[in-house]
């Protein structure tokens, strides 16, 4: 085998919002939790569902469907919080995304990813890496950095610091 033959393969989590399906790279995800109790922010956008204790630490939750656009449901045994580590220039910031259910981890070669269309989608292109296909369909790779690194999350982050200091 060539040198330039060799993939370099990366992990991926799939989880599902509606009837689509979404992916991102496994790097970016900390951990999966059942949804606990959610404190309410008030006054705090839409999409932001409230903040969890984790282990003493503040993590704010975001709502993922209501942040890409899509309806809002009621939870289900299914929901859970992906636990995402985002890179905000200089800064590593967590953040827990609440999604419909989670599928599971597959490996793909990144070179493998299709562009994302840019007109007629219902999701901003610039939140989607790319589209991977899986057996007949495609699943969305989403760039975390860019959904979640949100001013209301920004801000939410420094009160919590300030409170704690």
């Amino acid at each position: 085998m060539k040198v330039d033959e060799i993939k370099e393969l990366h992990s991926f989590l799939s989880f599902r919002l509606d009837k689509e399906v979404f992916a991102v790279n496994v790097s970016k995800v900390i951990e999966i939790l059942e949804v606990p109790h959610i404190t309410k922010i008030p006054k705090s956008p839409a999409y932001m569902r409230g903040v969890v204790n984790l282990r003493g630490t503040v993590l704010p939750v975001i709502d993922a469907r209501l942040k890409l656009g899509l309806q809002k449901v009621a939870d289900t045994i299914s929901t859970c919080i992906i636990v995402f580590n985002i890179q905000l220039e200089q800064e590593t910031l967590m953040v827990g995304a609440l999604v419909d259910a989670v599928q599971e981890v597959f490996e793909m070669d990144e070179a493998e990813l299709k562009p994302a269309p840019s007109i007629g989608g219902k999701y901003k292109t610039e939140f989607i890496r790319g589209m991977a296909r899986k057996e007949e369909d495609f699943v969305m790779v989403l760039e975390v950095d860019k959904i979640f690194a949100t001013e209301e999350i920004i801000n939410l982050q420094t009160e919590i610091e300030a409170v704690k200091a």
